[in-house]
């Protein structure tokens, strides 16, 4: 009986098959076993290019967090691409497939260095990815770092075996342990680095919230309902001062053990490095190594996978390694000459939780008193080793930190040296510069033991928001400015109000501030003989109010109650402005078909009529139901009724006389209600540059950042515009629905204050708007302006 064995002819000569075939019967069952072997391993190539479309994605994201943090000259480099989670561990995992696998054969020079550099191109992504640690919370840290430990075990288990079955030889017979235990270190760093994220999050939390009250209780009140653009300016780099060094990112990227990782990454790259040029510079010219062992069933894929590997390696090492110089520097910069005595005090946040957890008792209850007494002497015995190992990673990361020393003593004397050249070519430094630095430097945050910030740190700190603003003001809504230009300062909305006008229902469902404008809007559309132009002017620029108006309301609908009714809103603002259409009737249309602008409005609110009409209809009821479950098609109907209605007795006179009036009275109002409701980005800025969430504080400043920068020119526009004689918490008040009636008549810009309910004599003006708060801040729901009319003695 013979036996058959499956040959991996890849890379062999005719007769080097013939020589292997002669134990068969015959050359055709030879043949046959080739052709076999061939198609199954023909899919393996496809496998190893999946390996490397993995490497390559990994790679590309750490390239990118690299060029952001140059670009914002962030040299903590903290991960926004390339951070630890479920995406990043399942690329991980297929990227180092290579050591992994245990049964194909892989004898080649090539085969052999792209394993090695796939064990390498794990130590860099565990490198790259540890500042996003400090987002996580709890569960996903155990989970995380779990998941990353099996991964690495698993891959540290499979090299030995390889080690010890032959299957791993030379030319990195010697470089492999070294990487392994390179790479079993850093899992060891990252796992006790992970123990200290929550303690450290909560002192800055402490800190944050204290230094929060000292910035509140600096600020100026603002007087006469005017606020101050420089010094809100100013506010947003104040905080934004806060958010960077609060950050448990900018936290981990500069703590002792992410900057030892840094140089464990760098060891592991100078490491490879060292076996390519060795393997290919020095060793044998061969395309495989030796003519004796083939490719592997991977073919060429190998060579693809060794070569983005590679450059993903190198362009990894980056960010960990100069995180590795930046913690040091920054060592040096706030110890100088005490670095040597405090290099290995370890401060207490690095071990708390582990004293905690060593002082608390056992969760649970086993047998009788010396068996609970054992496991708690267990329990104390494994974390009192566990204390002392983060004792000697934290002073072993430490001292990695004094490597670099002597090239930044160097460097940093060299840099002193230009500082003091310039100086005294300039004879004065800029005091201003040094007064706005050392303002700043009292914002930023420490832990325990921290010295105060490097100079060049805090200045990059506030220029990084400072140029955000700057590049956001090259996006301001210049549509928008110029609608608002049009303002009367609120005035204008008194000329569309009728108290003959009820409502459809005995309850004002609630409303918002983007359903006045898009109902407005969707009226002045359909007006007739009007210029194409003109129309899309109108609705370019409310599409831009739209914008911030949405963001005004999240922030000030604390409640919650209107996000149904915004979210459906963006769906009838889209017919509006894409297909001009309102409850799916062609309101352009209407304004073609030559009819009368007073026509128009009654078709419109008959349209309105007849949707709240059908909706009682199909529920068989009054809609006693509460207005906030009604569908937003029947709110937006109710508002259109009432609006429609109002406008009627104004259409007098000659048609296109009367429909070009009306579109520009119309322009005003909607100025005016996107005017009234940006009144009130000052707060909503404030509100963003305070962020209780650590997670969420740096995505919330730089929101803040961005508004200002976008809408500098906007607030200008709306300071000239401003009410006289109002405070802080009268922006614009809108107060809840009021029974009485009050009589309507145009006002003077000079005749105009904003007033509580209770006041004597007061105007109502239908911006269907509500306060969010207790501020008397406008936001949403149904409600009216109050104007206080001055009454002659």
């Amino acid at each position: 009986m013979s036996c058959c064995y499956v040959l991996n002819c890849s890379g062999l000569g005719t007769s080097q098959i013939q020589d292997f075939c002669s134990s068969y019967d015959s050359w055709s069952e030879c043949t046959g076993k080739v052709q076999e072997q061939e198609q199954l391993s023909t899919p393996m190539v496809w496998i190893g290019l999946y390996v490397a479309a993995a490497s390559l994605v990994c790679s590309l994201a750490m390239a990118a967090d690299a060029f952001l943090g140059f670009r914002n000259r962030k040299l903590w480099f903290p991960c926004r691409f390339f951070t630890h989670n479920a995406t990043s561990l399942t690329l991980l995992a297929v990227a180092t497939k290579l050591p992994l696998d245990l049964s194909t054969s892989m004898p080649s020079k090539t085969d052999q260095l792209a394993k090695l550099c796939s064990a390498v191109f794990m130590c860099t992504m565990m490198g790259s990815f540890m500042p996003s640690l400090g987002t996580m919370d709890n569960k996903d840290l155990l989970v995380n770092v779990t998941a990353l430990g099996i991964l690495v075990v698993t891959m540290v288990v499979n090299v030995i075996i390889q080690l010890y079955t032959g299957a791993i030889s030379e030319p990195v017979y010697i470089e492999y342990p070294v990487v392994m235990a390179l790479m079993f270190i850093l899992l060891v760093t990252i796992i006790f680095s992970a123990l200290t994220v929550p303690v450290c999050k909560a002192i800055l939390e402490l800190k944050y919230s204290e230094m929060h009250k000292i910035a509140s209780n600096e600020e100026e009140p603002e007087q006469n309902g005017k606020f101050n653009v420089d010094k809100l300016k100013a506010d947003v780099v104040k905080y934004w001062m806060m958010a960077e060094t609060g950050s448990s990112q900018f936290l981990m990227a500069n703590s002792a053990t992410c900057a030892a990782s840094g140089a464990i990454c760098l060891i592991a790259t100078l490491t490879l490095v060292e076996v390519e040029t060795r393997a290919y510079l020095w060793g044998e010219r061969h395309p495989t190594g030796n003519p004796e062992y083939p490719f592997s069933d991977y073919s060429y894929a190998t060579t693809v996978i060794l070569a983005i590997q590679s450059i993903g390696v190198l362009v990894g090492t980056i960010p960990p390694a100069l995180r590795w110089f930046t913690a040091s520097t920054f060592e040096f910069s706030k110890r100088g000459n005490n670095i040597y005595r405090e290099i290995f005090k370890v401060e207490t946040y690095w071990v708390q939780r582990l004293v905690d957890w060593k002082e608390s008792p056992l969760a649970f209850k086993i047998g009788g008193l010396k068996c609970r007494k054992f496991l708690q002497g267990t329990k104390s015995l494994i974390l009192n080793m566990g204390i002392r190992v983060q004792k000697f990673i934290v002073g072993a990361s430490k001292l990695l930190q004094l490597v670099p020393m002597f090239f930044i003593t160097l460097v940093l004397s060299c840099c002193y040296y230009c500082k003091w050249l310039e100086r005294k070519v300039l004879q004065k430094v800029s005091a201003s510069s040094i007064n706005t630095d050392l303002e700043l430097s009292r914002y930023a945050l420490k832990l325990e033991g921290d010295e105060e910030l490097p100079r060049g740190i805090l200045i990059d700190i506030s220029n990084n928001a400072n140029r955000l603003i700057q590049r956001s003001k090259e996006k301001q809504p210049k549509k928008l400015m110029d609608l608002l230009r049009k303002s009367s300062c609120f005035t204008g909305v008194a000329e569309f109000h009728s108290n003959k006008i009820l409502s459809l229902h005995s309850e004002e469902p609630h409303s918002c501030w983007s359903l006045s404008l898009v109902r407005l809007t969707s009226i002045a559309v359909a007006l007739p003989k009007i210029d194409n132009n003109a129309v899309n002017q109108l609705l370019c620029s409310v599409s831009e109010g739209l914008f911030y108006v949405n963001i005004i309301e999240k922030s000030l609908d604390t409640c919650g109650d209107l996000g149904k009714i915004r979210n459906a809103l963006d769906v009838v603002w889209v017919e509006v402005q894409l297909y001009r259409q309102w409850l799916g009737k062609d309101v352009r249309k209407m304004s073609l078909e030559g009819k009368s602008s007073k026509e128009t409005l009654q078709q419109l609110a008959d349209i309105a009529k007849n949707s709240v009409m059908e909706y009682r209809k199909e529920l068989n009821c009054s809609l006693e139901e509460n207005p906030l479950h009604w569908p937003v098609k029947v709110i937006a109907a109710n508002s259109m009724y009432r609006i429609s209605e109002t406008l009627l007795p104004n259409c007098q006179g000659s048609d296109s006389k009367t429909g070009e009036k009306l579109f520009e009275q119309l322009s005003v109002v909607i100025a005016d209600i996107i005017g009234a409701c940006l009144t009130n980005l000052p707060r909503v800025i404030s509100m963003k540059c305070y962020c209780g969430a650590i997670e969420k504080r740096e995505k919330s400043i730089r929101l803040a950042a961005r508004l200002l920068g976008q809408t500098e020119d906007v607030l200008k526009i709306l300071q000239q515009c401003q009410l006289p004689s109002l405070d802080s918490d009268r922006v614009a008040h809108i107060g809840k629905s009021s029974t009485s009636t009050k009589q309507m008549n145009p006002l003077d810009s000079d005749q105009v204050a904003l007033v509580d309910e209770s006041s004597a004599s007061t105007l109502r003006f239908p911006l269907d708007l509500n306060s969010s708060d207790g501020k008397n801040t406008p936001s949403c729901g149904s409600g009216e302006l109050l104007i206080a009319v001055e009454q002659e003695a």
